[in-house]
């Protein structure tokens, strides 16, 4: 049977099936005859790729803190204009949770043209600047006004885009950055990702540009921090509430809580390691 024959017939077999293919599949699939890894310029598997690992709206529409929770261990994905796609395992967020919300965006209800995407459908990007220079990107859930921060990820696919983009957006001369440091924090995240205003109130269920993947060997409750969220300021109760959430032991998480880890492990959640 012909190459591209066969190809055609191994996709069609995919598509078949309802579960997501692990992600070495489509990679193997996409091989060089030789056995060369490198993948082959093709639409075919472009479009495979991007319909076949992405998740649904029915993954967003869920309550903000459970959202919050099920991001740790899914993977973002951005499709850079040249093509270069960058892969990133959510390791860190936090739950803002709308009206009643002190700390958030949205608190007392009040929508305005900043903050609209908060209160759009579950799955809306919501991107703001902080010191008129950075960017944090937040993913709206159920619930008024209600939005997950994306704090940190590790790094996967496209290190060497991340840390152009991180240079670029950096003054003066730069050092080469650890891997560690790329995505360890929400403003870092953006410039590593290239997400800026313009991707404000977009949808991640449908964006050509940015969407999330499935992660494969996602943690158990086990395996998840929950702890005060960071640089709030004075919001009296809501600034120490468990409202952030992350991977323990994990070494592209920003900050680590210590003492609620000790705690933690004290109530017998896991072993302090």
């Amino acid at each position: 049977m012909p190459r591209k024959r066969k190809l055609l017939a191994q996709l069609s077999a995919l598509q078949s099936n309802s579960s997501f293919p692990p992600f070495d599949a489509l990679e193997n699939l996409n091989a060089m005859p030789d056995g060369n890894s490198s993948p082959k310029s093709s639409k075919y598997f472009a479009i495979e790729k991007k319909n076949s690992s992405q998740l649904e709206a029915d993954f967003f529409n869920q309550p903000c803190v459970s959202l919050a929770k099920s991001f740790l261990g899914q993977i973002l994905v951005r499709k850079l204009p040249d093509g270069r796609e960058l892969w990133g395992r959510i390791v860190e967020t936090e739950a803002y949770l709308g009206g009643e919300d002190e700390a958030s965006h949205s608190k007392g209800g009040k929508q305005t043209q900043r903050n609209a995407a908060m209160f759009m459908k579950p799955g809306t990007l919501y991107v703001y600047q902080i010191y008129g220079i950075y960017f944090c990107v937040n993913v709206s859930s159920q619930g008024e006004g209600a939005a997950v921060l994306l704090r940190s990820l590790e790094p996967l696919q496209g290190l060497d885009a991340m840390r152009e983009l991180r240079s670029a957006s950096r003054k003066g001369p730069t050092k080469l950055l650890k891997d560690w440091q790329l995505c360890n924090g929400p403003s870092k995240l953006c410039q590593a990702f290239g997400i800026d205003k313009a991707f404000d109130q977009r949808d991640l269920t449908q964006d050509a540009a940015i969407w999330m993947a499935p992660g494969h060997d996602l943690p158990g409750e086990q395996d998840v921090v929950a702890t005060t969220r960071i640089g709030i300021g004075n919001r009296g109760e809501w600034a120490q509430k468990p409202l952030r959430f992350y991977l323990r032991g994990n070494k592209f998480v920003s900050i680590v809580d210590k003492k609620t880890e000790r705690e933690m492990a004290a109530m017998g959640h896991f072993s302090c390691s």
